[in-house]
């Protein structure tokens, strides 16, 4: 009995794939393998430098080596999250680590302590669990503000995500040397940020002990990683909010027939974009603890890598949450190694940049080979 168009999409690609080869002429076999081969090569090619680095750095594998990964994972998560919406669209938005600088440092100095001599704001209230939450809030709106204005000179005037997101990238950047000057503060580093504000981000979300007896813990921005995971994906798969955003990466003109509102679901997907770089920049400050003016420098580069790698195409609506995740995970795991190897940073930027282009040659080849 010939199965239904339901059950085959229910199929495991691999089965699928392991089906078509059998059936295959010999010639078809070497493409379906050499397809395979390009289509997979950045995670090959990964998989081999991971197994390479294991063996000359066994400390690579160990548990707090893991935790440790699994840990800047979290931390960039949201940025990636909100620049693929922007990625599914087509479209790219180069202003995204600018923006969690410019919020890093409003949270920062909006939660220092208040017994500190040296503060942005002197006549804050006392922190408590009220005011961080407005904190939260109010870093979200700023990146939901600039994701805002992106998105609106993106839609009304039809300009290049990479011409208007440049803009803004510049204007964020002016905005934060403005913002560190505030109150006679003179460009030094946003400090001395309250205990509370650090424990709500990175106070540990669950440890344990390791049979050595070394102490390892996953801080709690991890679960807070997860929830907005798993958010998105309900946004993404379950709204349709979401399909719209698919369907206009796909097609903007056939969306626009559809009935799909182009305009606000452009100007929507920018927004969200914004206020993840919030979530972002809150996280970061209780991270590094002094924020400084190139906070969030390069962030939007690492994040839009981690996502082509992932599978989320500049093509336009494909991706998947669960891709963006893996995607940074494998970024971070490439960052860890070359660490380890106590590879020069100056020799990291290239690499960073080679990985950035490979993953983009190779996602517009998969393209190229369906045309």
């Amino acid at each position: 009995m010939a199965e239904t168009g339901a059950k085959k999409a229910k199929r495991s690609r691999i089965s699928v794939w392991i089906e078509n080869f059998k059936a295959a002429e010999r010639g078809d076999k070497k493409r379906l393998i050499a397809d395979l081969l390009f289509n997979n090569a950045m995670f090959i090619i990964i998989a081999i430098s991971v197994i390479f680095i294991a063996i000359k750095v066994p400390a690579f594998l160990s548990i707090s080596s893991i935790v440790n990964i699994i840990s800047l994972t979290a931390a960039k998560l949201p940025i990636a999250l909100g620049i693929a919406g922007c990625i599914v669209l087509t479209g790219t938005d180069l202003s995204g680590g600018r923006v969690v600088g410019l919020t890093a440092a409003i949270a920062g100095a909006l939660l220092q302590d208040r017994l500190i001599s040296r503060k942005l704001f002197a006549n804050l209230p006392e922190i408590t669990g009220g005011w961080i939450i407005l904190t939260i809030l109010i870093v979200m709106a700023v990146g939901a503000i600039i994701g805002l204005v992106n998105g609106f000179f993106v839609a009304k005037f039809s300009l290049h995500p990479f011409i208007v997101t440049l803009a803004t990238q510049l204007i964020t950047y002016g905005l934060i040397l403005i913002f560190f000057m505030l109150n006679g503060n003179n460009g030094q580093p946003v400090s001395g940020l309250s205990q509370a504000y650090k424990d709500v981000v990175s106070a540990p979300l669950f440890q344990f002990t390791t049979s050595k007896g070394v102490k390892i813990s996953l801080p709690m921005y991890v679960l807070y990683a997860i929830i907005l995971c798993a958010l998105m994906w309900f946004v993404w798969n379950k709204t349709a909010f979401g399909k719209n955003m698919f369907a206009v990466g796909s097609n903007a003109d056939a969306a626009r027939v559809s009935g799909v509102n182009v305009f606000w679901t452009t100007v929507m997907v920018h927004t969200l974009a914004g206020a993840m770089y919030g979530v972002t920049g809150f996280i970061e400050g209780a991270r590094i603890s002094s924020i400084t003016q190139s906070a969030g420098l390069n962030y939007e580069c690492d994040a839009i890598a981690a996502c082509v790698i992932g599978g989320v195409s500049f093509v336009g609506g494909t991706g998947k949450i669960s891709g963006i995740v893996l995607g940074v995970f494998v970024l971070r795991i490439i960052f860890v190694a070359l660490t380890m190897l106590q590879i020069d940073p100056s020799m990291q930027y290239i690499i960073k940049g080679a990985i950035i282009l490979a993953a983009c040659s190779l996602d517009m080849r998969k393209y190229l080979a369906k045309k």
